[in-house]
Order: structure tokens, then C-alpha cells, then sequence
């Protein structure tokens, strides 16, 4: 009796150690990153280096956990790290709304591999250390499972002026408030023998340049023939609205002007067509520090807002970490005050991204930093909060601020946390998303007379209704209305 005694607690003292995970009494927490800049992948020992300094820092700031941090190179981080969730080897995860397999932040959800921390943010520094939009655009069924990156998290769309040709020309680029307003630069551009008035740079912009009108969720072109209309807060089959019909008998109306170079439906524009002379205005992603496009595209350019900025379900998620359901709540609570730490402390933010000072990288005379190391390297939009960390040679004064200024006055969609579940129309909703290629993308890239854009508008709303586009509309319907009950 005493030897299945002694056993039994030997086997309760093994799985409290475990459930600790290190000595000391001190909960460990397994964090699996990617590592993105290090071609040759993470030098286990710099890692190992930087991790250890860390826990010396957790130690000193009086917290009784510690980090052991693994590197998987982005290769192959969807399959490594999908395997360590699937194994329970992890307890704080970093992925994003774009990785896919095991780690997508969807399949996630949906696999209930994701710890709910909706009570443990209440109060705590870490969600004191953003906005509440930021939360809410980043909700499933109402609750919090992923902790953002503080980065560029809203979306919007400037256009793109080339600053060569637009001094060419007499047009003030502030009197733009709607695409239409655009024309007179167009027929300008064109008179300067442009190939390329207006570059679409091969892309159907019709789910981004009308932003303003619809939450289009999965930001897919392929998907864009079902969204939530924002005025009046419903599912709409999109071909069905005067929206739709204005953009593409606008792209037609411009094609047939030369405005619109047939390359674009062709799909004959390459990625370096930017960087030529051979376009006047195209399109740019809005960021906090847009000057970002010069060194990108190798040539001085003008930028000016289209569309407003908005959070909504994915624009926050492009970078993110969250808690596996494996964890237990001694864990979950480690992997909050951790995060809450890296997101409010400089001294750790830039340990975690950069590495070790002095070794991995250093300060020029503007305090900003310089990276010297390669064997340890991150960037801050897949590690830390922009609003601590200390920037990288070149950014903005007030980097923080940019930041905060440039997601703090975004609007909040008001579909923002609501998730489309295709499951129950997976062979529909696939079905017509693959039409995009074939009749979407042709329409909003200028391939389709003026005259036919009517008829083809109402040939692809046919092949979308026989390939299940209403069943897939009434099941989107179904599950938003639920949402809007519940949220």
C-alpha cells in the first residue's frame, strides 16, 4: 500500500513539474515565432542567448515565469509550427490572418486550438496598451482569442501619383474626393504619351476602392460578390448594386479612352512596371509612413487618400499572437502579463525584436536603431507594439505617434468581429469564388466594352447563381444576423 502510495504522489509531483514547466516554481511558457529575416534561418545559440537575457529581465521586473523561445524559419513555419500546436509543445503562438494549414487564425478558432482570453485582458495592462478598436475588430463570436501587433492595423487606399508627370501636368490632386474626379489627370497623363494613365498594376480594385461602401471581410477580389452593405448594415449580392455597375462601366469607359492599358486584363504588367516612367497614377496601400513608396519604387511619388481607413475583422490580424488551448490558466495568465510587458516596456520590446545590444545591432546619433547581427533579427510588425519599441534607422521622429495617429483615427466597421464560417457551403462558396479569374477580374480591369458591360455583368451573376452564389448569400445572411443578435 505504501509503494502505490509513494507512486502515486511521484506521479502527481511529475505532473506538477510538467504543468510548471521548469524548476523553482516557476511557470514556463514555449513561445514559437517566425523568423523572417535570416535567410539561413535562427542561430539556435543567439536565440538561446537572447532568451536567457530576457528571463534575467522577467526576474528583475519581479515576475515568477519564464520564456523559452523557438525560431522556425518562414519556410516552413505553417507546417513546424502547426506540428507544435497539434503536439501541445507551445503555449503562446505568433501567426497571422494570412498563414495558412493548422496556424491560420481561422482554422484556429475553428479547431478550438485557441485559449479564450476574453476575462484575462479585462484590466490588464495588455489591453491597456492599445485602443478598444483594435479588440473588437479582432474578435471571434464576440470573444478575444488573439493579441494584435500594434502596426499598420486598418486598412485604406490612396492613389499614387508620379511626381515626374504630375508636375507635367496642371491638376491639384486635393480635388479628388471620388475616382470619377480623376478623369482630367488621366486624359492629361495620356497626352504626355503614357503607356500607363492609370496603373491598376494588374489588380480588380473594385473590393478596395469602394471600401467606404462595404466590409468585404475576407479581403478576397475572388469573394468580393458578397459583403455587408455599411449603410444598411445587410448581406448584398454586390453585382446586384449600382456600386458595381458604376466601377465597371467606368474601367470600360476608360479602357476605351486608353487610359486603362489592355495589359492590366491580360495580366501583361509585371511588378517592376512601377518603378518605370511609363505610368502617371496608380494605387498604394495606406501606411503611417508613405514615403516608404520613393525606395520601393525607386522614383519620387505623391500620395493622397481615396478611401477612408478602416478595422474591421482581418485588418488587425496581418500579425498576431495567441494562447493554445493546451495551457493551462497559470499559463494563459504568464502569456498575458508577457505580452503586456513587451508591449509597454522598450527595454524588452527591443530585446525581443533586435537582439542583444551592442552584438545584434546598435544606436546611430538620432537613437535610432542600426541592425548589425546575423545571426539574430526581427522586425517590429511581427514582434512588438509600434508604440514602444525603439525605430529602425530612417523612420519617422515620432514613430509612435505616426502609428497611433494613423489607426486611431480609422473608422470601426461595423461588421468588425463577425466571421463568415464557409463550412456548411465550402462546394459552393469554392465554386464561385473561381469564377473571379474568368469574369470578375475581366470586368473590373477594363476587358469588356462599354457597350457589353451590362450583359456581361448579368452573364457572370448567372454562372455565380448556378455555381450556388445564393446559397452562399443566404448562409452569409444567416450567420451575420446571428452575429449582429449576439455581439
Amino acid at each position: 500500500m505504501k509503494k502505490r502510495v509513494l507512486a502515486v504522489l511521484l506521479v502527481m509531483a511529475m505532473v506538477a513539474a510538467m504543468l510548471t514547466g521548469c524548476g523553482g516554481g516557476k511557470t514556463k511558457i514555449n513561445i514559437v515565432r517566425a523568423c523572417f529575416n535570416l535567410e539561413a534561418g535562427a542561430d539556435e545559440a543567439q536565440v538561446k542567448k537572447v532568451q536567457d537575457a530576457i528571463n534575467a529581465y522577467l526576474t528583475e521586473k519581479g515576475f515568477d515565469f519564464e520564456v523559452a523561445i523557438r525560431e522556425i524559419g518562414s519556410g516552413e513555419y505553417e507546417e513546424k509550427a502547426g506540428n507544435a500546436v497539434a503536439n501541445k509543445e507551445v503555449n503562446l503562438l505568433w501567426t497571422a490572418s494570412w498563414e495558412g494549414g493548422k496556424i491560420k487564425t481561422s482554422a484556429l478558432v475553428s479547431n478550438d486550438m485557441v485559449y479564450d482570453i476574453s476575462e484575462l485582458l479585462k484590466d490588464s495592462t495588455l489591453y491597456k496598451s492599445m485602443d478598444a478598436g483594435q479588440w473588437e475588430a479582432t474578435k471571434f463570436d464576440g470573444k478575444n482569442y488573439f493579441v494584435p501587433v500594434y502596426k499598420d492595423n486598418v486598412e485604406g487606399y490612396d492613389l499614387m501619383y508620379r511626381k515626374e508627370a504630375l508636375d507635367q501636368i496642371n491638376f491639384d490632386i486635393t480635388k479628388v474626393a471620388k475616382l470619377q474626379d480623376l478623369e482630367p489627370a488621366l486624359e492629361a497623363f495620356k497626352g504626355l504619351g503614357l503607356k500607363y494613365p492609370l496603373l491598376l498594376q494588374k489588380t480588380a480594385m473594385f473590393y478596395r476602392f469602394y471600401i467606404d461602401q462595404f466590409d468585404f471581410f475576407t479581403s478576397e477580389s475572388e469573394s468580393n460578390f458578397v459583403a455587408v452593405d455599411r449603410a444598411s448594415d445587410k448581406v448584398v449580392f454586390t453585382l446586384d448594386t449600382p456600386q458595381y455597375k458604376e466601377y465597371a462601366n467606368l474601367i470600360a469607359n476608360w479602357r476605351e479612352k486608353g487610359y486603362v492599358h489592355e495589359d492590366e486584363y491580360t495580366k501583361v504588367v509585371t511588378d517592376t512596371t512601377t518603378q518605370s516612367k511609363d505610368w502617371g497614377v496608380s494605387w498604394w496601400t495606406d501606411t503611417p509612413n508613405n514615403a516608404e513608396a520613393n525606395n520601393r519604387y525607386n522614383q519620387e511619388v505623391v500620395v493622397n487618400p481615396i478611401t477612408n481607413r478602416w478595422a474591421h475583422s482581418n485588418s488587425a490580424l496581418g500579425s498576431c499572437y495567441c494562447v493554445t488551448k493546451n495551457s493551462n490558466k497559470k499559463q494563459a495568465q504568464a502569456c498575458i502579463d508577457f505580452l503586456g510587458l513587451l508591449f509597454t516596456d522598450t527595454k524588452l520590446a527591443d530585446l525581443y525584436t533586435y537582439g542583444i545590444e551592442g552584438e545584434d545591432w546598435s544606436k546611430d546619433s538620432n537613437g535610432q536603431v542600426v541592425k548589425s547581427g546575423t545571426k539574430y533579427n526581427h522586425s517590429m510588425w511581427e514582434s512588438v507594439s509600434a508604440l514602444v519599441i525603439t525605430p529602425e534607422q530612417g523612420s519617422p521622429s515620432d514613430f509612435a505617434g505616426a502609428y497611433r495617429n494613423f489607426n486611431g483615427t480609422a473608422k470601426t466597421s461595423g461588421a468588425a468581429g463577425f466571421r463568415f464560417d464557409p463550412s456548411p457551403v465550402d462546394a459552393e462558396y469554392a465554386a464561385c469564388k473561381a469564377l473571379f479569374a474568368e469574369y470578375g477580374f475581366i470586368i473590373e480591369c477594363g476587358g469588356v466594352a462599354v457597350a457589353d458591360v451590362d450583359s456581361k455583368i448579368a452573364e457572370y451573376k448567372k454562372q455565380l447563381m448556378d455555381a450556388g452564389a445564393q446559397k452562399v448569400i443566404d448562409e452569409f445572411t444567416k450567420q451575420y444576423d446571428e452575429w449582429k443578435k449576439n455581439k
